[in-house]
């Protein structure tokens, strides 16, 4: 591949993500001022969140077709991503008494590029 379509690839990876972590962080707010406890708020929100971004990884960013296939195959993906995310929000609230809300967005800025070599990996598999 290319590197301008390389570089192309990935700033529209991170537009649909900057998309995606609108959609959670909705979720989350939502469901947490709705009476959820903040680990369950954050799970339902990245599970919103995850079906939406299946669909726009493979329309917008990889440019592939989705098949039930990489539908399957993408929550695995996910795997390392939510066990990081949620440690993560677990120590920057639990040990290190970081606010509910904030607590989030460092968070997902620290897992977006790990999340991108995954996704890239399970959705362009044998396509490009």
């Amino acid at each position: 591949m290319r590197q301008s379509s390389t570089t192309s690839e990935f700033m529209r990876f991170v537009a649909v993500g900057l998309l995606n972590t609108a959609n959670y962080y909705a979720a989350y707010t939502l469901l947490f001022l709705l009476g959820l406890p903040y680990i369950a708020a954050h799970v339902s929100g990245f599970i919103i969140a995850f079906v939406i971004s299946y669909f726009l990884n493979c329309y917008v960013v990889y440019r592939v077709r989705p098949t039930l296939s990489k539908f399957l195959k993408f929550p695995l993906t996910q795997v390392v991503n939510m066990g990081m995310q949620t440690l993560l929000l677990y120590i920057l609230v639990d040990r290190l008494d970081w606010n509910e809300l904030i607590a989030p967005l460092p968070v997902l800025v620290i897992t977006v590029p790990i999340t991108y070599g995954i996704t890239r990996w399970v959705l362009k598999d044998k396509e490009g």
